[in-house]
């Protein structure tokens, strides 16, 4: 699914109505109708609303929806806040129809306000302002926008919160957005609601289709994307029926310090469930006892140190290497870990210790290989490009540190993002929040080092690797709940996120 920008957003409504061809109002009658339906699921007509519209589109839609339910029986009172004068055309066309019917309703409020009670037992419309945004409310919005916060109603929003921009809320003053408790969001979601900073304006998010043109849709070159399931079993290779081991691809794992053989466990086991066909893990002899036992399956490659890997090895006859999981950050270990990577011959994922040694030896970023996988969390991305204030920041940086590498950079968090080579980026839509867990990097470093050795071009390994870690880690929620999911659980469950991708991928 593409994600576009508010001006992408405003092209692909306008044709829309040019191809389709829909006149404008009929296009927001349609939007309305969308978003009354899913008020109606929530909010029985009981539920007195109180709609405040704002004087441009998403006034318009609001003034839609309340003449709807007033329809539907709803006790609705509006306010239309017209205090420069000027309406957009289908905001004034959809306040005629409204007063024509309803005009005991209607407040149009040019000057003064006197606020309505809002109570615990109403809904507010929200349709001040929608996606056109382009800078942070003042004045008397943002007044009326802290007076709707600080009640106890509950608030839906029409397309986005009012105040919230689709984009880049930098230097948005926060306390003049809109909190809502439903975010009724139309066609696709925005860039904004992606980013974790933004959930306690967004509140649940529903994305309801209101039939834009498919091919205006298809003509617009986004430059994010949010992965669905059936791109993602479309994804999915077919194991060839005569298949043997080293069809399967071979995969190295550094990974493993004395104290931190678990995550080495953790990416060794991963990286098995992910269908790999051989795999060698590198790591100090002390780790050798309790890989042996967890991971029976994997060749271990035994580093002359007892505690921590500091000698590289050849990688001839490796697909894919993983390098990172637990192995520290000793200056021996710091050392091995770049010349691992410059002796590397296989494509790379850089991961966890990896990624913390290279942030404290930037000059070796520009040693990395063409094609290399990076895959931080939020803080190893700011020890490495420098501290960011908010999610799309750090955004704009992974994605400029993926062009000047050349490769990818996997930003983890709830829509881990993969940022590709060219400038465009893939957010994921699986994973929950009891993912947030030690270890589930590793499970992740296994993924996709497996996938890459089987011989999936790097960009599908990625996208697809982390569709399966969240939708493992989805499937594990669902049985255990997310207080206790573990990283092992993601591990355990992998297999079910093949079998449910493959089964997909069947029915298409």
């Amino acid at each position: 699914m593409k994600i576009f920008t508010g001006n992408q957003i405003h092209d692909l409504d306008q044709y829309t109505i040019d191809n389709e061809p829909i006149k404008s109002i009929d296009l927001m009658e349609r939007a309305a109708r969308a978003m009354t339906a899913a008020i109606e699921e929530q909010w029985g007509q009981q539920t007195p609303v109180t709609v405040f519209a704002g004087p441009g589109n998403n006034g318009g839609d609001a003034l839609a929806v309340a003449r709807l339910l007033l329809e539907k029986q709803y006790e609705v009172q509006t306010y239309i806040f017209n205090v420069n004068g000027k309406l957009s055309a289908d905001c004034h066309t959809n306040l005629k129809r409204l007063r024509e019917k309803w005009g005991r309703t209607v407040n149009e409020v040019v000057q003064e306000f006197d606020p309505p009670q809002l109570g615990a037992d109403m809904l507010v419309v929200d349709g001040l302002f929608g996606s056109g945004l382009n800078k942070p409310l003042a004045g008397g919005f943002a007044t009326l926008v802290k007076y709707i916060n600080a009640s106890e109603a509950q608030v839906v929003s029409l397309d986005m919160p009012s105040g919230l921009m689709t984009e880049d809320n930098t230097y948005n003053v926060r306390p003049n957005i809109i909190r809502a408790t439903l975010t009724l969001t139309l066609q696709q979601p925005k860039l904004a609601m992606l980013f974790a900073e933004n959930q306690e304006y967004l509140g649940r998010v529903r994305t309801l289709d209101i039939h834009l043109s498919q091919q205006g849709i298809d003509s617009i070159d986004a430059q994010y994307t949010l992965t669905d399931n059936m791109q993602m079993a479309q994804m999915l290779r077919p194991r060839n029926r005569f298949a043997h081991k080293g069809d399967m691809g071979h995969a190295m794992l550094v990974a493993g310090c004395y104290g931190m053989a678990g995550a080495a466990v953790l990416a060794a086991k991963a990286c098995l469930r992910a269908g790999v066909g051989k795999l060698t893990v590198v790591t100090p002899r002390q780790n050798v006892g309790i890989l042996q036992t967890t991971v029976p399956e994997a060749v271990l490659r035994i580093d002359r140190d007892e505690t921590a890997f500091c000698e590289a090895v050849g990688t001839d006859g490796y697909n894919a290497i993983g390098i990172g999981p637990g192995l520290g950050t000793q200056e021996q270990t710091a050392v091995a870990t770049i010349a691992q990577i410059r002796r590397s011959t296989a494509p790379i994922v850089v991961d966890a210790d990896a990624l913390n040694i290279l942030s404290t030896h930037l000059s070796w970023l520009q040693q990395l290989p063409h094609g290399v996988v990076l895959t931080p969390h939020p803080k190893e991305l700011d020890r490495i490009e420098g501290h960011c204030t908010n999610s799309y920041e750090r955004l704009t940086k992974a994605k400029l540190l993926a062009e000047r590498l050349s490769g990818y950079v996997i930003l983890k968090g709830h829509h881990t993002a993969t940022c590709l080579p060219d400038g465009h980026v893939v957010f994921n839509s699986t994973g929950n929040a009891g993912m947030a867990t030690a270890g589930s990097g590793d499970v992740l470093t296994g993924i996709l080092t497996a996938l890459i050795a089987r011989g999936y071009n790097t960009a599908d390994a990625c996208v697809l690797g982390v569709y399966l870690h969240g939708l493992a880690g989805d499937m594990a929620a669902r049985e255990l709940g997310e207080e206790s999911l573990t990283a092992s659980d993601i591990v355990r469950y992998l297999p079910k996120a093949f079998l449910s991708l493959m089964e997909q991928k069947h029915k298409a």
